[in-house]
């Protein structure tokens, strides 16, 4: 073979990795995209896994949707995933559950940081710190003396054991030192109707299950649990305000099985980022109670270091334990 055709030769196999590369992230998606949501359909992991596919398939001209996989508090989807092929075709709705995940349940049949490549945030969505109007406090101080002065007098309602609202309000708790009782619930609901008919005093529920009640009067708002206002509660001050440090909300974002091509991570995010960019589609986060929010994989995985590191701490100070 003459030198010249075999330099030709030797090049283009070098070259070709690359191409390949190239070609498959220009090809993706070529079929169907499956998002798994590890919640029953209806709730809010559910309908923010329906926006942002709604969203990827318009970016994308190809069909994303959402498959519930509801089960050991969201455990079973996740998992369901992890086994998948980590060819891009099956993600996962994340949310601060599978921060908390890591902690509270300790048998685990997987490591969620170790068997997951981050691909982008979608959407945070604060909390809101509310109680009945029996309540005798209006502020946060207000409450945090009401609650000192009266120990273990204050029931707390969640949505369940290592739920997002029962870790804030634990949170709370260890970074004010007030004790109250914990009662969890089977599900959100329950636990508002208790607190709306005045069985409950407390809760840290997230924004959309209880703006409605708070605008009508029903229940009083003392502040939100994010680190800045909330758009849809504007007048109320954050937790942080009155206890430093505080912070504490529901988040989504998508993951894809460990192994899956960075070109495809990278095609995925920057899909993403583009439909969180549209008006259409923060308005429909705003309705959620939350918004917009964007990132680089590596941004989302530390992220998720820092929440599971963080409810770590919460999960074991509060001795919460799976129902």
């Amino acid at each position: 073979m003459k030198r010249r055709e075999f330099v030709r030769l030797a090049a283009s196999a070098i070259a070709l990795p690359a191409l390949v590369r190239i070609a498959r992230a220009e090809t993706y998606p070529s079929r169907p995209v499956r998002i798994i949501v590890g919640t029953p359909p209806g709730g809010g992991m559910d309908i923010a896994g329906r926006v942002i596919a709604q969203g990827l398939t318009e970016q994308f001209k190809q069909q994303f949707f959402v498959e519930d996989k509801p089960g050991a508090g969201t455990n079973l989807g996740t998992e369901i995933v992890i086994r998948s092929a980590p060819d891009g075709y099956m993600l996962l709705l994340v949310s601060a559950a599978n921060a908390i995940n890591a902690t509270l349940y300790p048998n685990l049949n997987f490591n969620f940081i170790r068997d997951t490549a981050p691909v982008a945030t979608v959407a945070q969505v604060p909390q809101v710190m509310e109680v009945n109007p029996s309540v005798p406090a209006t502020t946060v101080p207000e409450f945090i003396a009401y609650a000192k002065a009266n120990p273990n007098k204050i029931n707390m309602a969640s949505a369940g054991n290592g739920s997002v609202q029962h870790v804030a309000g634990e949170l709370f708790k260890m970074m004010t030192g007030v004790e109250m009782i914990h009662v969890p619930y089977k599900g959100a609901g329950p636990a508002l109707v208790d607190l709306l008919g005045g069985q409950m005093h407390a809760m840290f529920d997230t924004t959309p299950g209880s703006i409605a009640h708070i605008k009508a009067g029903k229940l009083r708002a003392l502040a939100v649990t994010s680190k800045t206002r909330a758009e849809a509660l504007p007048d109320l001050p954050t937790v942080g305000d009155f206890v430093p440090g505080y912070e504490a909300s529901q988040w989504y974002g998508l993951a894809a099985p460990k192994d899956t091509p960075a070109d495809v991570i990278a095609t995925l995010n920057k899909a993403v980022n583009a439909a969180l960019a549209e008006p259409a589609m923060k308005a429909k986060l705003a309705e959620l109670g939350g918004a917009s929010f964007s990132g680089t994989p590596a941004e989302f995985g530390a992220l998720i270091v820092a929440e599971t590191d963080k409810w770590a701490k919460v999960v074991k100070f509060s001795g919460a334990k799976v129902d």
